[in-house]
Parts: structure tokens; sequence; C-alpha cells
């Protein structure tokens, strides 16, 4: 018989119940605030249902009708400076942190609704119905709550995706030398998402200050949680990463509160992150004012009994119990947030001149049509101030360097004049460099500003994006090959790329990503494609792609001075190249809209970047064709060097777009498409386009070789411009 020893985890692991006593201890204003909250969040909540009802509310309303204790009662003591994010039903949580926020020192039964909380509820309301006048302009809806001022970092629609957005703030918290944390609410659906467990390990590991909240009302939509789970105790999803965990009745806010505070002391003391496991209950469906039985998932019985728990009267009870409060008192808080909420209601809505008995919104109170791209991105203007420079123009002295030497050192030099730059990817400390040398000397230089982190693309990312939006550092993170972006999509397109815009575009997102293409390296079809057709139809990224060293300088100054997310492309064909940097000079930028043009011609105007600029000039002169040859530099839409290509192609009267990746994912297929529109009456024939196959490039050298284009490949693309201008030979 083998010897067995019972392993324990070592990790604490408690429940925490609310007894008379601690009713009786607790600070009477404690109690009244969170009375207070209560109701103002439980009846601004049903006045969306009722607007919902109305088909006043565009889109979803996820209300929380039920569910209000585990918001309240874990948010109330919080400071400012401390944070929030949270899911899809996130308008309690945003509530909670937002009255919180303008009445830190608690809420007045008597005088409920001050001018600043009306404001909140007036302001909240109007972004769940889509108005100018709310907190993202309208943009975000029910689903995406932000208000950085309040420490409300923002609600998300995607299950699980603000996990590494709330471990990226939390990190810099900690790195900025404060003892605030930051709180992630999530619901039982989400326990199980992988980017939540990434974020988990990720913050244990770093020791942040992020408590993961799991809101365990036991249906995702219509599913139980016993069909999901083997486990339905969801706070044991702690102990797999050390991290202490807590499990309480969210029904009971007070028993919230206290675990909360315990939680709390735990992470300001440093000791890292949190899980608190409140379970509660939403007394409506999934979306709407309908309950759960309407349909069928849920039985009225198993309702009432939830609604014989309702937080709201849990904690007016109590407070009757204390003689604190009487019925009188209780039904003048409910009246009053019904007034509050009457009167926000009718700054918004008007009788309608068309539908007798019904409401409209106001029509002023639209956002303007035209406001619907403001804010995708940035205007550039921080680059106002810095020096541009044109390396193909600029005289000075030359250094020889090593591509792969200049990557490293323009990222050192700008490590060392910005304090804010932070440094994370998979290895990117180890090995001298990383795979390919491109951070050699980094973590040697500035070890706690180089992160090696764990192969949690989910989390690791997010992480960088919660930084990028927190706004004191700016994070530069290495993506190993541009396939492992896709298991970081949610962060790197839902997150990252969308936040300026949906938050109602004026929070910058500072934040570089970098990765190389490594087409012709045998690592085969999942490390080895280009991400540039991906992200010049995703909307929020810039997106750089340097040539020579030179250029790699000036363009990588440029995205490390944005306030928007760069996407930089490297190609590991050019790393090992020897080239030439301007002596002396590593400060410089190349902006947007700066292309350049390698080789004046006057038959075709040829576009590319990365290597294959390399292999349009050696196909050129292999042909005898007189092409222009145009760097593009820049590839983003609103980055892209269009007057350069005018020129071009009105000189020329005809195009060839050249690009080394497979056909489907084509950066050039959208800019063919741009550029006949732009330019069809200049254009002499249909733009030409080399790419590789379809496939991805396979391992065989043989067949990768066949999947991606190369010098023959454009040599190929040219002879059809010739061909097509009836000229072959």
């Amino acid at each position: 018989m083998p010897k067995r020893r019972r392993l324990e985890t070592g990790v604490e692991w408690v429940e925490i119940s609310t007894t008379a006593a601690d009713w009786k201890k607790a600070d009477p204003g404690l109690l009244a605030t969170m009375l207070g909250q209560l109701q103002l969040i439980r009846t601004f909540e049903e006045r969306v249902l009722e607007l919902a009802g109305e088909g006043l509310v565009h889109g979803p309303a996820h209300s929380s009708i039920g569910q209000e204790g585990g918001a309240v009662g874990s948010i109330v003591a919080l400071r400012s400076s401390d944070a929030v994010n949270g899911s899809h039903r996130g308008h309690h949580q945003f509530l909670a942190k937002a009255l919180t926020h303008v009445a830190p020192d608690g809420l007045n039964p008597s005088a409920l609704v001050p001018p600043r909380i009306q404001e909140v509820l007036q302001k909240t309301l109007a972004e769940i119905l889509g108005l100018a006048q709310g907190y993202c302009r309208g943009r975000g809806g029910s689903m995406h709550l932000q208000w950085f001022e309040a420490g409300a970092l923002g609600t998300n629609a995607i299950v699980g995706g603000g996990a590494p957005m709330a471990t990226g703030n939390a990190w810099a918290q900690k790195r900025s030398g404060t003892d605030d944390l930051t709180i992630n609410y999530f619901g039982d659906g989400a326990a199980q998402i992988g980017s939540v467990l990434e974020s988990m390990n990720l913050a244990a590991a770093w020791k942040l200050p992020v408590a993961f909240f799991v809101e365990n009302n036991f249906y995702a939509v219509a599913t139980h949680i016993e069909e999901s789970v083997a486990d339905t105790r969801l706070s044991v999803r702690g102990q797999g990463f050390g991290i202490p965990s807590w499990r309480v009745d969210g029904m009971d806010p007070l028993a919230v509160h206290l675990a909360m505070e315990e939680a709390a002391a735990h992470m300001r003391a440093g000791n890292g992150p949190a899980v608190i496991e409140a379970e509660v209950y939403r007394f409506f469906h999934q979306n709407g004012p309908y309950p759960g039985s309407a349909f069928g998932y849920r039985t009225r019985e198993e309702e009432e009994t939830w609604k014989k728990r309702d937080p709201l009267v849990k904690v007016a009870t109590e407070m009757q119990k204390l003689g604190l409060i009487d019925e009188a008192g209780i039904a003048a808080i409910r009246d009053q947030a019904i007034a509050a909420m009457d009167a926000a209601t009718a700054e918004l809505l008007e009788a309608d001149p068309e539908k007798e008995g019904r409401r409209r919104i106001r029509p002023e109170l639209w956002p303007d049509p035209a406001f619907v791209n403001v804010g995708v991105r940035g205007d550039g203007s921080e680059l106002d101030a810095l020096t541009a420079v044109e390396p193909t123009t600029d005289t000075r002295a030359r250094t020889d360097v090593k591509f792969v030497d200049a990557v490293a050192g323009v990222m050192e030099r700008r490590m060392g004049d910005d304090e804010r730059i932070i440094v994370l990817g998979e290895d990117i400390h180890r090995l001298k460099g990383g795979t390919n040398g491109a951070t050699k000397g980094l973590s040697t230089a500035y070890p706690d500003r180089t992160l090696g982190t764990p192969i949690s693309e989910n989390a690791f990312a997010g992480l960088g994006g919660g930084l990028a939006l927190d706004g004191r550092y700016r994070p530069v993170i290495e993506f190993m090959y541009p396939d492992f972006m896709w298991v970081a999509a949610d962060q790197v397109f839902n997150q990252i790329g969308k936040a300026r815009h949906m938050f109602g575009g004026d929070n910058p997102v500072p934040l570089v990503l970098r990765t190389k293409v490594a087409m012709g390296s045998g690592y085969g079809s999942q490390h080895l494609m280009d991400p540039a057709g991906i992200f010049a139809t995703s909307p929020g990224w810039r997106i750089v792609a340097p040539s020579c060293a030179e250029d790699y300088v000036g363009l990588m100054n440029a995205a490390l001075a944005l306030q928007d997310p760069v996407l930089v492309i490297e190609h590991v064909d050019l790393y090992g190249e020897k080239d030439t940097v301007i002596d002396g000079d590593m400060d410089y930028i190349i902006p947007p809209g700066t292309a350049a043009v390698r080789r004046e011609g006057s038959e075709v105007t040829v576009i590319s970047y990365l290597s294959m600029v390399k292999h349009s000039l050696e196909a050129i002169e292999q042909t005898g064709i007189d092409g222009e040859l145009i760097d593009l530099r820049w590839l983003d839409r609103a980055s892209i060097d269009w007057g350069t290509i005018e020129q071009s192609v009105k000189k020329t009267n005809a195009v060839l777009i050249v690009e080394q990746g497979a056909v489907g994912t084509s950066y050039g297929g959208w800019l063919a498409d741009e550029i006949q529109r732009r330019f069809f009456d200049w254009l002499d024939q249909p733009v030409q386009r080399v790419t590789g196959a379809e496939s991805s490039p396979s391992i065989s050298r043989v067949l990768e070789r066949a999947a991606i284009a190369r010098t023959e490949e454009v040599v190929a693309g040219l002879e059809t411009v010739r061909r097509n201008a009836g000229g072959a030979r």
C-alpha cells in the first residue's frame, strides 16, 4: 500500500455571517448609509425596468434588483481612490461607487438626495438611455458605465473580461506606493473563465491588491450553476492560487461589509489578492422586467423564498430592531428615492406628441450623429512638441548597428527618460533579451520595470490595458508571436482597442503592443502570421511596421508618445541584418502620415512594409520596370500617408500592393479597396496584389516557402502590371 498523507492548502478560506451582536455594534451612520444606498439603487433599477417596458431603453436592461447587498456592502467603506469594475449587470456596482464618492461621509436619511446625488442618478440614467449627458456621452449605455473620478473603471459586457484590467489597475496602485485596492465583480458564469483564473494567478504571483468578487446568483442566464461546475462553492477557486477567500451571504449587506473589511485589511497590508463569494439572487430575468419563472427555468416558489431575504428589507428590519428607524422613516427614505427618480426622469423625458399617453426621450438630449467616430483614437497633438525627422533626407553621420539592437536600444533610451514605461511579456527578462534579443539589457538596467510574465496572454495583455487606462504608466506588451494574440483577443480588441471610444472618447489608452512576423523561420501554422490585416480593420489601434533601423527608432518613439494603443510589428528577417542609425540621435519621431518613397519611378506604384520593402526593391531591379516604391511605415486607416500615395498614383496610374502573409487575413485587401475608391479616376488597371497563399505557413521548408511571398512573387506581380499596361516582353 502506498503511503498517503492528507494535504492542506494552508490558505485561509472562511465563511462569515452576522449575529445580533454585529448589528448592535455596527455604526448607525454606516447602517443608515447602507439603507439609503440600497433604496436609491433599488428605485433606480425599478425605474430602468419601467422605461424598458415602455421601449425607451435601447438594448438590454440587466437589472440588479435583489443583488444590491453585495455591491453596497463591499463598496460603502471604500475610498474614492479605490477602484471597482464589473460585469454587464453592473448598475448597482457603479451606483454604489458613485454614491460613496459624492457622499464620503455617508447619507443623511432625512435629506437623502442632495444635488450631487441627484446628478449621479440623472447622469447614470441618461447613460443607460444613450444620451449625451451620460457619463460616457451615451456610448456606454447599460453595460459600459465608467467614471474615473469616482474610481469606477468601467463595467464590461464581456463575461470575465474585466478581471485582467482590474489586475492592471491594482498593479498601478501598488507600484505608485499607495495602499489603495481594486475590486473586480463578476458572476458565477465568469468564475470558470480563463481570463479570471489567469488574473487570479498573476495577482497572487505579484501580490497585487485586487479582490475577485463573485456575485453568485446561481444562474448564467437560464443555466443553473449545478449544470456548469462540479464544485459549486466558487470561493474555492482562490485555494488553487494561494489566495485567501471569504464566503458570505450576499443578501446580508453587513456580512458582506465585514468580509470586505477583513479582505481589505489583507490587501492594504501588501499581502496580495482576495476572493470573496457573495451568494445573491436576481429577482428578475437576465434582461428586462419579467421574473425568471416567466421563462420556465425557475419556479415561483424559489423566487418567493429568495424575495423574503431581500437585502433592503434585511437592513431596514435590523435597524428597526435597534430602534434606529421606524416605519415612517423607512417610508420617507423610499419616498425621497422615488421623488429623485421622478425628477431625473422628468429632465430626460417628455410627452410624446404623436402617441397619446406615451412618453419619449427629449430629442435635444440625443448625441449629435457627427459624434459617432470622435474618440476612436486621439488627434495625435501630443506629438507636436517632439522633433520629427525624415531619415531619408537627414544627412547626419550614421552608426552601424544590427536592427535588433536598435529595437532594444531605443526602448532602453525611452525607459531611461520616462519612468512610466513598463515592459512586460513572456521571457523578456531572460535569455539576454527574450527569444530574439529585442529586450536585451532592459532587465539589467530597469529590473523593476521589465516584467517577465507567466504564459497567460489574456491576463498580461489585460493587465497592460488596465495600466494604460490608469494613466500613471505606459505599458509596452510583447507577444512572442502574433498568433498568440488570438489567445488574448478579447483583451486586445474588445477591451484595449475599444476602451477610449466606448467610454466616451476622452480617456487615453497609451499602450504599445510589440510582436514579430516570423515567416520563413519554420515555426509553422500557429506562430507565423502577419497581424496587420486584422488590426487594420479593428477600431482604435494604430499600426507601425518599420523596414529599417532608422525608421524603427522614429516610429517607436512616436508610438511611445501617442495616447493611443499602437501595434508595432517587427520582422524576424530584419533582426539580424546589418543596418545603420543616425549617430547620437535616438530621440526623434516619425509621425503618423509620413510614408517613405524608397525609389522613385513612373510605371507603377508599389506599396509595401516590413521586410517586403527589400524584396520589392529587388523585384523592381530584376524586372527593369520603373516602379515607385512606397514604404508605408504607418498602416492604420487614420495614420496612413494618403498624400504620398495619391501623388504617386496620379503619376503612375497603376498600383501593386505587396505583403508576405496569407491572402485571407490580407492587409492589402482593405487598402486596395480604399485606393480604388479614392483614386479610381487615375487608375488604368485594377489594383494588383502580391500575397501569400490561403494556407498558413507549414513546417515543411518547401510548403512554407510556397505559402509566403518573397522577391519571386513580387516579380510576378510586376509582370502582371506590365502585361495589363500592354508592355509584356
